[in-house]
């Protein structure tokens, strides 16, 4: 009765959505406000009639127009996505920088700005038009623009440690898993398992695991170390947000989707890739695997993928077939696997890059097939490899190849990137010159 209860008023929040939906009928208003405006300035201006003066005043009734509009697309967009349901619009090219970090804090911030710079416009307008504006009125208006500043000043200041607290709080249970099992850092300096078969595998030093920080400990010294104060409010909190996550995902580079070269594969889905750049398969839970020789720009759209799901709010985790079989090995050993492929769940997208570069026996091959068992249907991977799902049984050894592609490739896009190595084809290029 009580969950029923409680399903009810969570629901009354729809009742919010034909507000928004007025706010809207409103911003029409003022789109036809703005071209009358504009249409009686033109008017004026071609039949001589336009001063100096009021060519200034038109103009700044237009900007006051604009920046009230602007205030409207705040307040729906910001205010839906924060009070009454998400959007959905992660990984849209179009989606504006403040949405990926709004909450309600953010909001009030944003709104409070666009007031005060809204009132800077009336007080402008009053000063040009000086001689038809009384001194009661320019005094008022000086008085009430400075309030709007101190208002928004002190909402500022107060809602940066109260939006740390919340996101820190939030994160509270991922920062507590990577202290069982550090998340951060599936570090290139980690070493290969002894069962990982490859000699031109090197043995690398292990990085220590207090070295590694959680998104929630970036948090914490950006505030600590005055980020908040240096860099501004809406700075930090993308600062802290965003970056941070890109930052734990251990990439070994940053490369985004927009910079791929898509003239160098012979050939390549542009369309899957554009559709996979939305990351719908992030939240259907589904998985991807790119296909072709190395050199083709697998890792890079992986990267790609994995730096945009990142900047829409997901956790990522980013490592080669060998950093895995290092990290579930070593988990395996200490008695913890269970555990590890759980503490993993925090994470929306894993990648595995360079599968097939080195052979894994029986054993690890094993731990890996836990790992694509575990995530079936539950969360996405991304892999790359320079062969195709039906010839893995050359990579993994055990019999456990065939079981693990299919579940792999259930629900997958594949990708398949066909050509020549890019890295080769810049060194013949550049030996040539």
């Amino acid at each position: 009765m009580t969950a029923t209860l409680g399903y009810a008023l969570f629901a009354t929040r729809w009742l919010q959505a034909p507000l928004y939906f007025g706010l809207v009928a409103a911003q029409g208003v003022y789109v036809y406000k703005f071209f009358k405006e504009l249409w009686n300035l033109v008017l004026r201006c071609v039949t001589g009639q336009a001063t100096e003066t009021y060519v200034m005043l038109a103009v700044l009734k237009l900007v006051d127009v604009v920046m009230i509009a602007n205030l409207l697309i705040m307040v729906i967009v910001g205010g839906y996505e924060t009070f009454v349901s998400r959007i959905g619009l992660q990984g849209h090219r179009d989606q504006p920088e403040w949405l990926s970090h709004v909450n309600s804090n953010v909001l009030k911030v944003k709104l409070a700005t666009a007031i005060v710079g809204i009132s800077s416009v009336h007080l402008l307008q009053m000063f040009v038009d000086v001689h038809h504006t009384s001194r009661h009125a320019l005094l008022w208006g000086t008085v009430i623009h400075m309030a709007f500043i101190a208002s928004a000043a002190i909402l500022a200041y107060m809602s940066g440690p109260m939006t740390l607290r919340s996101e820190r709080a939030h994160k509270e249970p991922e920062a507590h898993a990577e202290h069982r099992a550090p998340e951060h850092g599936l570090s290139r300096a980690s070493a290969p398992p002894a069962n990982v078969r490859g000699a031109d595998t090197p043995a690398l030093a292990t990085v220590p695991a207090q070295t590694r920080r959680s998104p929630a400990a970036y948090e914490t010294a950006a505030y600590e170390t005055g980020a908040y104060e240096t860099g501004g409010y809406e700075t930090a909190a993308y600062e802290t947000g965003a970056e941070a996550r890109v930052r734990a995902a251990g990439f070994p580079s940053r490369k985004l989707l927009e910079e791929f070269d898509e003239d160098h594969p012979r050939s390549f889905d542009r369309e899957a890739v554009a559709r996979l750049g939305k990351l719908d398969f992030v939240a259907a839970r589904r998985n991807v695997v790119f296909v072709g020789a190395p050199g083709t720009g697998k890792t890079h759209l992986a990267t790609g993928l994995g730096i945009r799901a990142c900047e829409a709010g997901h956790q990522v985790l980013f490592a080669t077939a060998a950093e895995w079989a290092a990290r579930l090995s070593g988990a395996r050993a200490e008695g913890r696997l269970a555990e590890e492929l759980t503490a993993l769940d925090a994470h929306a997208v894993l990648i595995v890059d360079e599968v097939g570069y080195v052979p894994f026996d029986a054993d690890t091959a094993h731990l890996f097939f836990r790992l694509v068992a575990h995530r079936y249907e539950r969360a996405s991977l991304i892999v790359t490899s320079d062969r195709p799902l039906g010839r893995w049984d050359e990579i993994f050894g055990g019999g456990v190849a065939p079981a693990m592609a299919d579940r792999l490739a259930h629900h997958a896009e594949i990708v398949r990137l066909e050509g020549d190595s890019y890295r080769r084809r810049r060194a013949t290029s550049s030996w040539a010159e």
